[in-house]
C-alpha cells in the first residue's frame, strides 16, 4: 500500500517516520521544504502537493496543527478521491468538522478513518504511542497494520466523530493533570521541601500521573521543552469546553483552566511552551522551580514494539468467549 504524509512537524514528522522506517511506500507533503527535503534523504518521496498526493497514493495522512488546515488540505484531495482511496486524519480536531469532511470523501467514494495519538511525542517517534480510531469496522481491519506500525496500542472507539472527542477528552485530562503537578510543586517548593524527593514523591503515590512523569521532568530540567505550545493547549481545551456546552453539562474547573492558558498566553505569547505555565505562579512567588538530574526532553527508553487492537474493558471476556465457541479445542 502507498501511503501519502502530510504534515512533518512535532508529531506528524516522527509518525511518517515510523512508517519509513518500517518499510512503507512513503511519499511526504508539508509547507517547510527542509522537512520534505530531510525525508526525501532518509528515502520518501515528494510531491507537489495534495492533489497529487491523493492521486499517487492509496491512503493520505494528515497531521495538521488546526481544523482549518486539515480543511484545506482535504478540499484540496478531493478531485483525486474514489472508492480506492482513504482520507486518514491523525490532527486533533472538531468532531463535527471531521464529520462534515468525512461526508465529502464518503460522497465520492472513498473511506475515512480518524486516528488521533495520545502520549507524548517522544512515544510518536518510537511507533509506541496510542492511537484512537473512528471509522467502520471494515476500513478499521484494513487500515490495522498501518495502524499498528504507527502506535503501539489501537482502540476503535466507533464511528467518525468518536475518536475526536476521546481525544479532546484525554487533553483536557492532560491539562488538569500539567496544572495541579505545577501548583504541587511550586507549593512545596515554597513550602522548603526539596524538589528531587517531591518529584519522587508523587511518582510513587496516588497522586502520580503520566503528566506527572513526563512533563514534570522538563519542568524541572527548567527547558520545560514537550513539544506542545500554549496555543495548541488552548485549542484542545477549548474543545472541551464547546462539547460539554453543546450537551449542557456545566463544568467548573474547565473555564478556570481556559482563564488560565488566557493568561499565560497574554503574559509569555501564544507559542510559548506549554509546561512554562508555570511561570505564572514562579513569577507571583519568586521562586525557581527547577532541580538536578532532570532531562531537557523526553525520549522513549521503551524498545518499538509492535502494536495491537485494545479491546475495551467489559467487552473483552465476552468477545474471548465467542472466539473460543468459534474455534474447538485441540
Amino acid at each position: 500500500m502507498k501511503i501519502g504524509f502530510v504534515g512533518l512537524g512535532n508529531v506528524g514528522g516522527k509518525l511518517a517516520g515510523s512508517l519509513l522506517r518500517n518499510g512503507f511506500d512513503l511519499t511526504v507533503h508539508d509547507l517547510n521544504p527542509a522537512l520534505v527535503a530531510e525525508f526525501v534523504a532518509r528515502g520518501a518521496r515528494a510531491t507537489s502537493g495534495p492533489l497529487a498526493l491523493m492521486q499517487s497514493c492509496d491512503a493520505v495522512i494528515t497531521c495538521l496543527p488546526s481544523p482549518a488546515a486539515s480543511a484545506a488540505v482535504v478540499e484540496e484531495m478531493l478531485p483525486a478521491v474514489d472508492s480506492s482511496k482513504i482520507w486518514m486524519e491523525m490532527s486533533t480536531t472538531d468532531a463535527g468538522e471531521i464529520k462534515r469532511l468525512a461526508a465529502l470523501v464518503e460522497a465520492r467514494g472513498g473511506a475515512t478513518l480518524e486516528c488521533p495519538v495520545s502520549g507524548g511525542c517522544h512515544r510518536a517517534d518510537t511507533g509506541n504511542i496510542s492511537i484512537f480510531a473512528g471509522c467502520d469496522r471494515a476500513t478499521f481491519e484494513r487500515m490495522l497494520p498501518t495502524l499498528t506500525t504507527l502506535g503501539r496500542r489501537v482502540l476503535h472507539t466507533g464511528e467518525i466523530g468518536s475518536a475526536s472527542l476521546l481525544k479532546v477528552m484525554t487533553n483536557y485530562l492532560a491539562t488538569a493533570n500539567l496544572l495541579t503537578c505545577c501548583e504541587a510543586l511550586v507549593t512545596m517548593k515554597a513550602a522548603g521541601l526539596d524538589l528531587n524527593t517531591t518529584y519522587e514523591a508523587m511518582k510513587i503515590s496516588s497522586g502520580t500521573s503520566f503528566v506527572h512523569e513526563t512533563e514534570s521532568q522538563v519542568i524541572l530540567n527548567g527547558s520545560r521543552d514537550i513539544s506542545f505550545t500554549m496555543d495548541l493547549v488552548k485549542k484542545d481545551i477549548g474543545l472541551f469546553q464547546t462539547i460539554a456546552d453543546a450537551h449542557g453539562v456545566p463544568l467548573e474547573i474547565s473555564p478556570l483552566m481556559v482563564e488560565i492558558f488566557d493568561d499565560g498566553i497574554a503574559r509569555f505569547g501564544p507559542r510559548e511552551l506549554s509546561p512554562n505555565i508555570i511561570r505564572r505562579l514562579e513569577e507571583a512567588t519568586g521562586l525557581s522551580i527547577t532541580a538536578p538530574g532532570f532531562p531537557a526532553e523526553m525520549v522513549d527508553d521503551e524498545p518499538e514494539e509492535p502494536g495491537y487492537e485494545v479491546i475495551p474493558t467489559g467487552l473483552a471476556a465476552p468477545l474471548a468467549k465467542v472466539l473460543a465457541e468459534k474455534i474447538p479445542a485441540e
